[in-house]
């Protein structure tokens, strides 16, 4: 069976490794990777649930092969905050209570940070249109809303 050789950066750490042709990206960081804080929900890319970030851009990693992620620079939830200390974004669903079950938050989390790095005081319908393509099955939107405006307002005051 052919494999193929990745070199690619995950959460700022550089990463080599043989994988099959046939596996997602979402398999690899969840089972190759052990990186389990991205989650399997539809394995179709309408739910958001496994959303992470390469090259800036949030992507299903449900619908792309590892093999395709040669050479890419992923950022999963695991790779925010620092030292011990929550990101802003983190903090912000946890004072706010944007999250309840869970299941979606990386997901959430991860498409509130490429809102605000590319527009860091964006207005409620611009976070609304951002994270459309993330389902939230407990909190009801409002409360994830308002955690984004926080993390935007704390992220603009060095907080």
């Amino acid at each position: 069976m052919t494999t193929y050789q990745l070199h690619l950066t995950v959460n700022e750490h550089p990463v080599v490794a043989t994988v099959e042709p046939h596996l997602t990206l979402l398999e690899f960081l969840r089972d190759t990777l052990g990186l389990t804080g991205t989650k399997e929900g539809c394995s179709t890319g309408h739910c958001g649930a496994c959303t992470v970030v390469a090259d800036g851009d949030p992507i299903s990693p449900c619908l792309m092969l590892a093999a395709e992620a040669d050479g890419r620079d992923i950022l999963t939830v695991e790779g925010l905050g620092a030292n011990g200390e929550l990101h802003p974004i983190q903090a912000a669903f946890v004072t706010k209570g944007g999250l309840q079950c869970g299941f979606c938050t990386s997901g959430m989390l991860l498409a509130a940070l490429t809102l605000l790095k590319s527009n860091p005081q964006p207005a409620e319908a611009e976070i609304r249109r951002s994270l459309a393509g993330n389902l939230c099955r407990c909190t009801g939107y409002q409360k994830i809303i308002e955690a984004v405006q926080q993390a935007a307002e704390e992220m603009n005051h060095g907080r």
